[in-house]
């Protein structure tokens, strides 16, 4: 088995076709066939079944596919450390939305000063994407504000933050102290996309309230969540981080749940066979930083009881 049965083998698995993936590695498909088999003779398994023309991965195929990606990277980077020795290293550095819209600037900018002669690579994404992204050696260590369940990926929680519910200054709730859940039934949100962390955190309390809300608005974009609760009278339930600059101007009116239930960390995720790096050691060190919003303190703050 060779690093090059291991690439074969990848782009089979993400292709789902040998011929498509021989087009794609400009070998023939004579060539494709051959070393799927002798990877499959060598581990003694099926890697794939045959179906209707088409290629469907096994469990064991998926266990090696896994296991792949980190090793065809770290050969790749290798290559490429090898040949251009003199070239700045690079730290690949992934985030999730809310992350990337509140944290991951000063975050990177912290990096630098740190250790200005490593590059940087940045990619924002929803939490799905992100570990993804992990799984395939693509990103070296990233943040994120939902849960990671894959086996292979390491989370280590780094930051404290908290969803609150928002709504314009000029929005009924405004001028309230308090709002009851059962207050939230057939008002209109604007949600985050399926997939992200922060949706996944207010589903489960709407299912725990047994709540029906209208759904006006899905967003990615923290600029159009901010113009759907500015602009629209939506109402939001988002990290207290994300609205930071409309609720200290006091645009933006918060209550912020009496129960814990809408708490969770911004964690540190990595694959379990990563090495960490100085410039990783770096990162984790620098986090540590930002842990707490201290500017809540000085601002009102009304409360969602039950």
């Amino acid at each position: 088995m060779t690093i090059r049965h291991l690439k074969i083998f990848i782009t089979v698995a993400e292709c789902g076709s040998m011929n498509t993936a021989a087009k794609e590695l400009f070998l023939s498909q004579p060539t494709i066939s051959q070393a799927i088999r002798e990877l499959e003779e060598y581990y003694g398994t099926r890697l794939f079944d045959r179906l209707s023309r088409r290629l469907y991965i096994t469990p064991a195929g998926q266990e090696l596919l896994n296991h792949a990606y980190p090793v065809v990277a770290q050969f790749n980077q290798l290559e490429q450390n090898m040949k251009k020795g003199n070239q700045k290293e690079i730290i690949r550095i992934g985030s999730t939305i809310t992350v990337g819209s509140c944290l991951i600037s000063n975050v990177l900018n912290d990096f630098d000063r740190l250790i200005p002669e490593t590059e940087t690579y940045t990619f924002i994404g929803n939490t799905h994407m992100i570990e993804e992204k992990l799984l395939k050696s693509e990103l070296d260590i990233a943040l994120v504000e939902g849960e990671i369940h894959h086996p292979d990926l390491v989370m280590v929680p780094g930051i404290r933050d908290f969803l609150v519910l928002g709504c314009a200054a000029n929005h009924p709730f405004a001028e309230r102290d308090a709002v009851h859940v059962r207050e939230l039934e057939g008002q209109k949100f604007v949600m985050r996309e399926q997939g992200s962390g922060t949706r996944a955190l207010f589903d489960r309390f709407i299912k725990r309230h047994s709540l029906s809300i209208r759904t006006s608005w899905e967003a990615t974009c923290p600029d159009a969540f901010r113009n759907a609760i500015l602009y629209n009278q939506c109402l939001a339930v988002v990290s207290v981080r994300l609205l930071e600059r409309d609720i200290r101007s006091g645009q933006i009116r918060i209550f912020n749940p009496h129960t814990n239930e809408l708490e969770r960390c911004f964690s540190l995720v990595y694959h379990k066979d990563k090495v960490f790096t100085p410039a990783m050691n770096a990162v984790r060190d620098i986090i540590a930083h930002y842990r707490q919003p201290d500017w809540l303190d000085n601002v009102p703050v009304g409360t969602l009881t039950e």
